[in-house]
């Protein structure tokens, strides 16, 4: 699935965008707020979904390579956090739903868009 179907298909929107993103491709998600846990994990093509709303969650997205961050619960980024991001080259979406409900919708999207395969 790429961002643009999840934009498209949740109830999401940009915050802040870098050219092209819509057709980064996303193989896994990874969703905490726990930084440190999200930091062991070792995914390619990853989005990151948190309610984390401060640079640590920008850095660690960096630092793991992530293009995407997802915020959840109507959170919006600060303007550091958006600042880092652009600085980062990290798109930051936001999305009114809350983390779990937001991984479930992305796990029905990804299995109808690989049905679709």
């Amino acid at each position: 699935m790429t961002i643009k179907d999840i934009i498209e298909e949740l109830p999401a929107h940009v915050v802040y965008g870098v050219p092209g993103f819509q057709d980064f491709f996303v193989g896994k998600i990874l969703a905490g707020d726990l930084m440190s846990d999200i930091l062991v994990s070792v995914e390619d093509e990853a989005l990151l979904i948190t309610g984390l709303t401060n640079e640590q969650a920008v850095r660690s997205a960096d630092i793991m390579g992530i293009s995407t961050i997802l915020l959840v619960n109507d959170k919006l980024p600060p303007p550091g956090m958006k600042s880092l991001a652009e600085e980062f080259g990290i798109t930051l979406l936001a999305t009114p739903m809350p983390m779990f409900e937001s991984c479930a919708a992305l796990g029905i999207i990804r299995e109808f868009k690989d049905g679709m395969r």
